[in-house]
């Protein structure tokens, strides 16, 4: 029923893949920690304010980048949440 009146939720499946393709040079604020855990990508998902999020932390004992996806709500069971890192490597 909430299909055909255009109100069908997506599942809370989430992935991510990301990849460094050039120099990456880190604002202060992620190098000291104080931006861990920042949010960099948010879009509604569905009429009842379910969202998809990225959220990004910075490893700096490993110098990697790390993004999280998932889902603020469940649909239908467990959300299928993603992880991928970034090695921040020397770029010629």
């Amino acid at each position: 029923m909430a299909g055909s009146l255009g109100l069908a939720e997506d599942t809370s499946d989430a992935s991510i893949a990301c990849r460094q393709t050039g120099v990456i040079k880190l604002p202060q604020d992620i190098r000291s920690g104080k931006a861990n855990g920042e949010e960099v990508f948010k879009k509604s998902t569905s009429i009842l304010f379910k969202t998809l999020q990225v959220v990004r932390f910075y490893d700096l004992k490993r110098n990697t980048l790390i993004y999280l996806s998932y889902s603020d709500k469940l649909v239908e069971g467990s959300p299928k949440n993603s992880i991928s890192t970034v090695p921040i490597l020397k770029w010629r």
